[in-house]
Order: structure tokens, then sequence, then C-alpha cells
């Protein structure tokens, strides 16, 4: 961790040397013009800002390319930044950033060193380099003046982040869309939550839909053989024959459609129930 250089001393953080939305910066009092980036380290700068945004943790705010005042010399913009979102109480400008992100591609990490230490020195508590040649990240030691090398495995775990940002994600860039949903998901952001909450709900719906078609459908047939089971009794009844209580419980009790209908077409030339049990 860097210690904190007595800002009393040096220029607001959004005290300009160079002309905002131009591609210079100013290290070490030398003006130097800022490329536009290839391929390879655009797309990495671009999903670096997605997952910027996605991580940042509440009461933070993430920027792209944006300038910091470094010194009396110095003005430069990293790739990334994470920032408290609240206004410097003493100049009522944007407070300094606490992390800071450089994408290194054709520029060399002696180069991107060189930024890095003047960001520590400002106070930026963290600085790292995406180096995508090699895809590792590394993360500028205040102690040694140099990069030191993160493990792919590991994750960036700091306060202002919502949650542990993976190294894999920062240089792999290959499955961005599954590290920011995994962010979203950690911080209950109330779109996804909305959308959740919205399938559970079309899903219970559902589910009680088709409880009840098959509740209804159970009824219509429970419905239909009590039809049967009552028109043949009427038919055994109207006939005089006696049909006992345990006689009326069977025919009630059957199940079975098939069986009401045979009982029902013998019904009318039975000798009695249990001719019309044993016979049919």
């Amino acid at each position: 961790m860097a210690s904190v250089p007595d800002d009393r001393a040096r220029p607001p953080v959004d005290a300009r040397l160079v002309m905002p939305e131009t591609r210079y910066e100013v290290v070490d009092g030398r003006v130097e013009y800022v490329s536009p980036a290839d391929p390879r380290h655009a797309s990495r700068h671009s999903k670096l800002s997605a997952l910027l945004e996605a991580y940042v943790a509440e009461g933070y705010d993430a920027a792209s390319d944006m300038l910091t005042r470094t010194s009396e010399k110095g003005d430069m913009a990293p790739d990334g930044s994470v920032y408290p979102a609240a206004k410097d109480p003493e100049t009522g400008g944007r407070r300094l950033e606490e992390l800071a992100f450089e994408v290194v591609s054709t520029e060399t990490l002696a180069a991107s060193g060189k930024k890095a230490a003047r960001l520590s020195e400002r106070g930026v508590r963290r600085v790292f380099a995406i180096d995508v040649e090699r895809r590792r990240l590394l993360e500028w030691s205040t102690a040694t003046g140099q990069w030191q090398i993160l493990s792919n495995d590991a994750s960036i775990e700091d306060p202002a982040l919502a949650i542990g940002l993976p190294v894999r994600d920062l240089v792999e860039a290959a499955k961005t869309d599954d590290a920011v949903a995994r962010a979203l998901l950690a911080k209950h952001n109330p779109v996804i939550e909305s959308v959740l909450a919205g399938r559970e709900a079309q899903g219970e719906a559902r589910g009680e839909a088709r409880g009840e078609a098959r509740g209804e459908a159970r009824g219509e047939a429970r419905g239909r053989l009590r039809g049967k089971a009552e028109a043949l009794l009427a038919v055994l009844r109207g006939r005089g024959l006696a049909v006992t209580a345990a006689d009326e419980q069977r025919i009630v009790g059957t199940e079975d459609a098939a069986t009401l209908d045979r009982w029902l077409a013998a019904s009318p030339t039975c000798r009695d129930v249990a001719d019309l049990f044993e016979g049919h």
C-alpha cells in the first residue's frame, strides 16, 4: 500500500496541464502523444471498462481515460480508474482515484512503470497493468519500484470493489459477460433481480395453471365415473333388485370406466347384483 502524500503541495487532481479531450499526456514534464490503440489494446480496454463498471463498489465510480494531475510536471490518463463518487470537500472537484489500470500492448512495461510510479507518488493506492501479449496482470510495488506478477487464479480484493475481481477475467477477457453478470448478481442489481423475480413468478403461475388443469381433468373424470355408477344403481333398484351397502360401495368406488360400462350394459338382464359382478 502506498502512503498518501501531502496533497497540499500538489495541484488538484483535476487541474489540467494538457487540453482535455486531446490525445496528450505529460509525464515528468514531457508532453507525450498517445496514439490510437491497436485492436488488441482497444478490445481489452473496452472489456476493462465493462468490468470496472460492474464491479465498482457503492460510493465509488469508474472512468476510462480520465486525466489525473500527478504533480507540477505530470498530467496523465490511466486506461481505467476507480475513484470515490463524492466530491472533494476542500476543492469541490473530484477526488483522486484509488485504483488505476493500464492496458499494455505496444507500450513497454517500463514506460507504464514510469506512469505507475507517478500515480503512486500522487497517492493512488493500487496501480495495475494488463499485459495483453503475455496474458498476465501485474501490480506496481512502491516498495521495490517494480511490477509484481499476480496469479491468474487470484482476485483483486479491495474496498473500492463490490466483490473480488478475478484476475483471469481481466487477462483473458473471453467471457466478460459472465464476469459482469456475476458482479451484478452479487450487487443485487435491481434490474437483474426484477427479471429473476418475474421469471420465478411466471414459473409459479405456470405450475399453478398446470396443477389446476390436472385437478380439473381429474375432477371431470371422477364426475363421469360417479354419473355411470349412479345410473347403474338406478337401473338395479328400478328393477327391484336388492342392493346392499357393500354393493353400492363397490359400484361407487369403481374407478375403471370400462368395468362400469360393462355392468351398465348387463344391468337390464342380470338376475341379481351377485350375477352382475360374477358374470361380468
